[in-house]
């Protein structure tokens, strides 16, 4: 699963350079450090800006192909983020 996941991201980040947002390549460790802390992922805001949240990795956390790969506090601190920057699932 976790090489799923990856995979996804590397996808997201395919299409979000098409948009004009740069994201870095992560790992699963990196993507929870990112959750675990209080500041967003790297191009959220760019994203929310050009309604592409879909590709940030809040979105993907809380993706049901991926949500066993994530604790319930990351799971829930990349909800609030998406819910907060006005998306919805």
């Amino acid at each position: 699963m976790e090489e799923k996941f990856i995979a996804a991201w590397d996808a997201n980040r395919v299409e979000a350079e098409k948009c004009g947002v740069r994201m870095r390549p992560l790992d699963l460790g990196g993507a929870k450090r990112v959750l675990s802390g209080r500041r967003t992922s790297d191009g959220f805001n760019l994203l929310a800006q050009k309604g592409k949240l879909k590709l940030s990795l809040e979105a993907l956390a809380v993706d049901k192909r991926f949500t066993a790969l994530f604790t319930d506090e990351e799971a829930n601190e990349a909800l609030t983020r998406l819910l907060e920057a006005g998306y919805y699932l």
